[in-house]
């Protein structure tokens, strides 16, 4: 999901629950296997595995079945358990330390930094349940005799430090934490300049359809922005060793062999299931977020 906190102005969180994204895990995880698989198709070439997203879809389908669509999902609820916990948590404790004696809220600029900053550690937390994500609904699209294998979440994270060592559960934690501040920064940005920009026109007034109109531009803007360093994270995650050496060195080797050998749009790969999974909860959180005021000011500063 996406990784910016919210709160409202009286210093309550706005961010959905664990049981709340746990829930929607179960519905955003073909989304996620898709766009993995996008991400993985053509690796080194340009001849793409999967032309579209319907397409990649069909053949999910087609090969692998209803289960096929649904790969991983353990790893995905794992995923979710460890970093939402852990975000909330330091965006809570955060939150509470910059607030004032006299109950002032942090200011949008601190409020950014706590969001980023728990927004990392917590993706550094959930690392190893990314790894895992990876590697379950990435394999599928292997030859039978190369495929890992993993029956379920644990078995993977078992697997992966008995074969590989323990270290490699953090693989790609550095792209998957740069891609948690991006994801921050691009959210909060878009939405706030989006927002002044529609209303300088002079056909919006501050009502939820502005709201939704400024916070859909916000989760194009944050998914375009987010997606290299998303690719970089996925191809790292997925990586074998080839004659003992490993794939790519880092986050930017990544990039730049995607761009010299699958052209430099192939860093937008699985736009389309990005989009669809993290526009939705953009739209969702900011029209809750902007309510939350809105009855705050009605209800407590105007009473």
């Amino acid at each position: 999901g996406s990784d910016f906190f919210y709160s409202g102005a009286d210093g309550n969180q706005g961010s959905p629950s664990l049981q709340h994204n746990m829930g929607a895990t179960v519905f955003v995880q073909p989304l996620d296997l898709v766009k993995n698989r996008m991400q993985l198709s053509g690796q080194g070439s340009r001849a793409r595995e999967y032309k579209t997203s319907l397409h990649a879809v069909v053949s999910i389908l087609r090969n692998e079945g209803i289960r096929g669509i649904y790969t991983g999902l353990s790893a995905g609820l794992l995923r979710q358990a460890t970093y939402t916990t852990t975000r909330l948590g330091i965006y809570t404790v955060l939150f509470e330390k910059m607030t004032k004696a006299d109950g002032t809220p942090p200011n949008f600029f601190m409020k950014a930094m706590i969001g980023m900053t728990a927004g990392a550690t917590g993706a550094f937390v959930g690392t190893p349940a990314e790894v895992a994500l990876i590697r379950m609904t990435s394999d599928g699209r292997l030859p039978a005799d190369q495929r890992r294998g993993y029956t379920n979440v644990f078995n993977a994270l078992f697997r992966i430090t008995k074969e590989e060592g323990v270290t490699t559960l953090w693989r790609g934690c550095i792209p998957t934490m740069a891609r948690a501040v991006v994801v921050n920064a691009a959210q909060l940005a878009s939405y706030s300049q989006s927002k002044q920009a529609l209303m300088e026109t002079g056909y919006f007034s501050d009502n939820i359809f502005l709201h939704f109109c400024a916070s859909m531009i916000s989760g194009l803007v944050t998914t375009a922005a987010s997606m290299p360093v998303d690719i970089a994270k996925t191809r790292i995650q997925n990586m074998r060793m080839i004659d003992g050496k490993p794939e790519y060195k880092n986050g930017l080797d990544v990039l730049l062999k995607v761009v010299r050998n699958e052209g430099f749009f192939s860093l937008w790969k699985g736009f389309t299931p990005y989009y669809a999974r993290l526009g939705p909860h953009t739209v969702l959180t900011f029209i809750f977020l902007e309510q939350m005021n809105k009855f705050y000011r009605i209800y407590f500063l105007d009473s």
